[in-house]
């Protein structure tokens, strides 16, 4: 399976910013292709258990859903397991599965809208799989540079795990690039607490303190008040 192809379409003027975005993007791009394998696994594997179960018309539209999965025709599955769901609400954590993959599909065709709209109707159905939805559409929401949408699902993912460091450097990043360099450098002191040695958090230190820096104007001591000139009264001419 390729990857998704998430280069950068923008440019940085720093030259470290832009080689930390590609290890960024490289990452992404590891961790889209493990999460898109896992949905498809976990979509086969209930799928098997679920022809045991009472609902024999669900049972036989999940099979065949699933069937459709695996060959890659997701328009099909979909549609297949929205009926099965309906049937039977046991059948969303499959039908999420499958939108999961047609997202992940969609994004390496470059369907980028189509995919953040799969992953929201996932996470409608499956909202106890939330970090790993939200941490895949961030993935599509950076490559359309659609830095709001993705800080808010980096956002999200930090209030369910404060203290992770992957989700923290994300969300430095991203304020970094619209620079917001109080909150980024926020972010960042996270990351060294928790990682002292962290090299992408010490080299992202030293380039906000001197853009803070640079911000700060020097502002002239201020003069010593001038006295107002005094006016003699004007004299009255004699008659």
């Amino acid at each position: 399976m390729k990857l998704l192809n998430l280069q950068p379409t923008f440019h940085v003027s720093n030259f470290e910013l832009s080689k930390e975005y590609q290890r960024r993007t490289q990452y992404m791009n590891r961790s889209l292709a493990f999460i898109s394998i896992a949905a498809l696994t976990l979509c086969a594997s209930q799928l098997c258990q679920a022809a045991e179960k009472k609902n024999p018309e669900a049972n036989k539209l999940a099979v065949e859903g699933a069937k459709a999965a695996k060959d890659q025709d997701f328009d099909k599955a979909v549609d297949l397991l929205k009926k099965a769901a309906a049937m039977d609400h046991k059948y969303g954590d499959e039908l999420s599965a499958v939108y999961q993959q047609r997202a992940y599909a969609a994004a390496k065709d470059q369907r980028y809208g189509d995919a953040i709209n799969d992953y929201e109707e996932a996470l409608k159905l499956t909202p106890q799989q939330a970090p790993r939805i939200h941490e895949q559409r961030a993935a599509v929401e950076m490559k359309i540079q659609d830095y709001d949408k993705a800080l808010a699902d980096y956002s999200e993912l930090i209030q369910q795990k404060p203290n992770e460091v992957k989700y923290l450097s994300y969300r430095a990043y991203i304020y970094e690039l619209k620079n917001d360099l109080q909150n980024s450098m926020a972010d960042n002191e996270k990351i060294l607490k928790a990682d002292p040695n962290n090299q992408d958090a010490k080299a992202r230190k030293q380039r906000l303190e001197q853009k803070i820096a640079e911000r700060v104007t020097v502002t002239p001591p201020p003069r010593s008040p001038t006295p107002a000139p005094t006016h003699s009264p004007a004299k009255k001419k004699k008659p």
